[in-house]
């Protein structure tokens, strides 16, 4: 399970990636001003290939459910905290649904501003609602 140390980094490569650098290997450890493990190095790298990889299915999820709300409009580093999460809510079994949402919030917090956390919780809330009403 990745800890709180991990995902933001990788939040802050999907972020710098969004704003147009290439948010892979070569600025991991350029961009971290903390020491990762080999087992968060790990989750940094398949955070960064599977957001990369499902970009177009999480960037869907968002625009369903960012009612009014249109891509280009939601703040870059939003953007970068909600695909990271929905990617955990969606292919991470390993981190549980309300873990992925919480340490969203959290990131929203430290990273953007304050009315973030309320629109980043209640979109990844209606991911999660939509994800349980299809497995009924």
């Amino acid at each position: 399970m990745a800890n709180s140390k991990a995902r933001d980094s990788a939040m802050r490569l999907l972020y710098e990636r969004e704003m147009g650098g290439e948010g892979v290997e070569t600025c991991i450890e350029d961009l971290m001003e903390v020491q990762l493990d080999e087992k968060e190095l790990a989750y940094v790298r398949a955070i960064l290939d599977g957001v990369r990889e499902k970009g177009s299915e999480l960037d869907s999820l968002i625009e369903n459910f960012a009612i009014g709300w249109s891509l280009p409009r939601i703040a870059k580093v939003d953007l970068s905290i909600l695909r990271l999460a929905i990617y955990e809510i969606l292919y991470r079994e390993d981190i549980p649904t309300a873990v992925a949402i919480n340490e969203a919030v959290e990131l929203s917090h430290v990273y953007s501003t304050p009315e973030a956390a309320a629109f980043i919780n209640g979109i990844l809330g209606s991911v999660a609602r939509s994800l349980e009403e299809d497995k009924t």
